[in-house]
């Protein structure tokens, strides 16, 4: 299956950043004269010291450096973190627009809400199930069907054993808002393989969703598929084997304290 788009390929690479000791003055003369801008990363050589945003600027003494008015407790991503879980800490956090930095922790991006948006429509088409199907093909010489129907998920045999608490929170919102994708699902001879959403079916079982929305690949024959041997080692039969994660976040999502 393609892999999800990441926040390294959404986001912008030409960041225009302020230094600490600006004053207010000279960052809203460049804010009032950018296109787009409503706020900038605020950087010592490539590194992020906190982020300035033009209600920052609002009340502030025009001879003030940024540093007194800045946000330093900040929220940053990292190139290789998915835009799903980008878009969910965005929603969650009610922020516009992330910086991204790299393993050194030197700025390399910044991805925004709009970018989001961008990567939801691009990825919003069965695309991805098609190739999984071609995978598929290639992989077991066989003919497949694709269908789209309901399922339900008392009837799915998950392929991934641990989902992030964290992840469901966000999830749990798309789904109240009608905004989650589809499962993906392969009908093995009868039985039902996540194939992908584990997320998404562990939220919707604590909303008390019995069923849910699924692109479904079935063979023409039972196929000797590597996530049910998964499957079969991890002990997994029904959602409630999945285990949920509750002492971390995503591993590619920090906080600038850390960065200090």
């Amino acid at each position: 299956m393609a892999a999800k788009p990441t926040v390294g390929e959404y986001m912008t690479r030409d960041v225009e950043t302020v230094s600490a000791e600006d004053t207010v003055a000279e960052v809203s003369k460049r804010m009032v004269e950018s296109v787009g801008h409503n706020g900038f990363p605020v950087t010592k050589g490539r590194k992020v010291e906190g982020f300035v945003s033009a209600r920052d600027l609002l009340l502030a003494d025009d001879d003030a450096p940024i540093f007194t008015v800045m946000a330093t407790d900040l929220v940053v991503a990292h190139p290789d973190m998915k835009v799903t879980d980008a878009a969910r800490v965005i929603l969650r956090s009610g922020i516009q627009k992330l910086p991204v930095v790299d393993d050194a922790d030197n700025l390399v991006g910044i991805i925004s809400n709009t970018d989001v948006v961008r990567s939801a429509i691009e990825r919003a088409t069965p695309g991805k199930v098609g190739k999984l199907v071609r995978t598929l093909e290639q992989i077991h010489g066989v003919d497949l069907d694709e269908d789209r129907r309901m399922v339900s998920l008392a009837t799915l045999t998950p392929t991934q054993d641990r989902v992030y608490a964290d992840e469901l929170e966000g999830r749990q919102y798309e789904l109240e808002r009608g905004l989650a994708e589809p499962l993906v699902v392969i009908d093995n001879d009868g039985q039902l393989y996540l194939a992908d959403g584990h997320h998404r079916v562990m939220a919707a079982s604590a909303l008390g969703i019995e069923e849910m929305d699924a692109y479904v690949i079935v063979p023409e024959r039972r196929l000797d598929l590597g996530m049910a041997k998964t499957a079969e080692k991890e002990g997994l039969r029904t959602i409630s084997d999945i285990e949920i994660v509750d002492y971390a976040k995503h591993p590619l999502v920090e906080t600038t304290r850390r960065l200090q």
